[in-house]
C-alpha cells in the first residue's frame, strides 16, 4: 500500500509544480536582506514578485498570499522558499482544532453542493474510520435521488459498514433519526450522514438540514458533533463563496477537500484556513477508496516544498 505521505504528495503534484518552479529559481536572499541601493535588491524584489504571482495562480487567494509574503519580506532566517513555506504552516495551523470526539457514537453531517464528490466521501471516510478501528455506520439521507442511495450502499459494501436507507422519498430527518438510534443501540463509534446536495441558495433545502440537526441532537448530546463541508478543489476561490454560505446556514465547522489530485489550485487549502478559519479535516488525493487521507498541515507543506 501507497503510503499516506506518498499519497499526499502525489496528490498534491500539479500544485506543487506550479510553485516549486518558481521558487526553486528564486535567490535565497530576500530583499530584507539585501543592503539598501545593492543592485542586488530589484532582483530581490523581483523573485517575490514572482512568488506572490505563482500564490495567487495556485488559488492561495489575495489575503492569504499577502500575509505570506509580508511574512517574507520581514523574516531574515533561511532561503525565499523556508520563509513561504514556514509562513504557510502558521496559516494552516492558525485554526480551532477538531471537535472532540468523545461521545459515541459520533454524529458526523456531510455537507455540500451536488459534483463536489459528497457521496464517494462518505463512502471514503467511512472505510479510512472502519480501517482506523472505528466501527462505522452510515446513514443515506439523500433520499430524493436514488443513485445516492445505490451508490452510497456499494461503498458502505466496499468498507465493510452498516447502511441504514429508507423508502425514496422519505424524510431525511427520519431516516437519520432511526440511523443515530440504531447505532447507539448497537454500540456504534461512528455515524456518517449523507445528506442531499444542496445550493445554498435553496430555503427548503436548507431548512431541511437544520431538521436533522435538531433531530440528531434528541438522540446524542452534542450531536451533530461535526459537520463536515465537501469542497472541490478544482473550483478553487469559488469554492470560499460555498463555504461562507454553508457555515451560516449549516453550521459546518470542518472542510473536506476533494480531488486535489486533479488541479494545480491546492493552495486553495490556505485560503480556506486563512479566510474562513476552518480546520482541512481530510483531503482526497484519487479515486481509490483509501484515498482519503486526514489533513496534516506539515505534510501539505512539505508535499509543495520538500525535496523530491
Amino acid at each position: 500500500m501507497t503510503s499516506f505521505f506518498s499519497r499526499i504528495r502525489s496528490g498534491l503534484a500539479k500544485t506543487a509544480k506550479q510553485i516549486r518552479e518558481v521558487l526553486g529559481a528564486a535567490p535565497d536572499t530576500a530583499a530584507s536582506d539585501v543592503p539598501a541601493g545593492s543592485p542586488r535588491a530589484p532582483k530581490a524584489f523581483e523573485s517575490l514578485d514572482a512568488v506572490e504571482e505563482a500564490l495567487i495562480a495556485a488559488d492561495v487567494g489575495l489575503p492569504a498570499t499577502g500575509r505570506i509574503i509580508d511574512a517574507v519580506r520581514a523574516d531574515r532566517q533561511g532561503s525565499i522558499k523556508d520563509r513561504v513555506s514556514r509562513e504557510m504552516l502558521r496559516v494552516l495551523r492558525d485554526v480551532p482544532p477538531a471537535p472532540n470526539g468523545a461521545v459515541r457514537p459520533r454524529v458526523i453531517l456531510v455537507v455540500g453542493v451536488n459534483g463536489t464528490g459528497k457521496t464517494t466521501t462518505v463512502g471514503k471516510l467511512a472505510n479510512l474510520l472502519q480501517t482506523s478501528g472505528q466501527s462505522t455506520m452510515v446513514c443515506a439521507a439523500d433520499t430524493f435521488r436514488a443513485a445516492a442511495v445505490e451508490q452510497l450502499a456499494v461503498w458502505a459494501q466496499r468498507a465493510g459498514v452498516d447502511l441504514i436507507r429508507a423508502q425514496s422519498g422519505a424524510d431525511p430527518a427520519a431516516v437519520t433519526f432511526d440511523a443515530v438510534t440504531a447505532a447507539k443501540a448497537r454500540g456504534r463509534d461512528v455515524v456518517l450522514v449523507d445528506t442531499a446536495g444542496r445550493l445554498h441558495t435553496r430555503t427548503n433545502l436548507m431548512a431541511e438540514l437544520d431538521k436533522i440537526r435538531r433531530v440528531v441532537a434528541k438522540v446524542v448530546e452534542g450531536a451533530p458533533h461535526e459537520v463536515l463541508l465537501v469542497l472541490d478543489a478544482t473550483v478553487g476561490q469559488n469554492g470560499l463563496v460555498q463555504a461562507r454560505e454553508f457555515m451560516a446556514a449549516s453550521g459546518a465547522n470542518g472542510i473536506v477537500l476533494t480531488k486535489l489530485d486533479g488541479t494545480a489550485k491546492g493552495g486553495v487549502a490556505v485560503a480556506i484556513a486563512h479566510e474562513l478559519r476552518l480546520p482541512i479535516r481530510y483531503i482526497g488525493v484519487g479515486e481509490a477508496i483509501d484515498d482519503l487521507v486526514p489533513f496534516d498541515a506539515a505534510a501539505y507543506v512539505d508535499a509543495i516544498f520538500g525535496e523530491k
